[in-house]
């Protein structure tokens, strides 16, 4: 488990979230989540299968579509997607692989940890900036 101390100094570090699994649909936390991070002074990079543009930025295809620097990796993809998400998060050079609610892997966990990465596993980005008390919540 991740220590506050550790979450805020991700918060206080990442400029630039990449959300895989990002969408289109405000009634979806994969909408409203993003959304609300970039209300607080995050760059979002959505990443899902349309391209196009969402949330006011460019859509990617894929996370190895992406073209500029990335500091998270937040992940709104079904478990067994996730391994591979961490083998393209490493080699874009991503500092921590952070899992939605519900969306764990050990063996992402054990690829991200052999990149260098700091892993979250399992927590919402946006509940989680508000619990620490950085912001009003999605």
């Amino acid at each position: 488990m991740t220590s506050d101390d550790e979450l805020r100094r991700i918060y206080s570090q990442a400029r630039t979230i990449a959300v895989v699994g990002a969408s289109g649909d405000p009634a979806k936390p994969a909408h409203s989540i993003p959304r609300y991070l970039q209300t607080q002074g995050y760059r979002i990079v959505p990443v899902t299968p349309r391209g196009g543009e969402l949330l006011g930025e460019r859509a990617y295809a894929s996370l190895t579509d992406v073209d500029v620097p990335v500091d998270v990796v937040n992940v709104f993809r079904p478990a067994d997607e996730v391994p591979d998400i961490a083998h393209d998060a490493a080699e874009l050079g991503a500092k921590v692989l952070w899992t939605q609610t519900g969306i764990e892997s050990d063996a992402a966990a054990e690829i991200a940890h052999a990149a260098g990465m700091t892993v979250v596993m399992g927590v919402c980005m946006g509940r989680t900036h508000e619990r620490l008390g950085l912001g009003p919540g999605p």
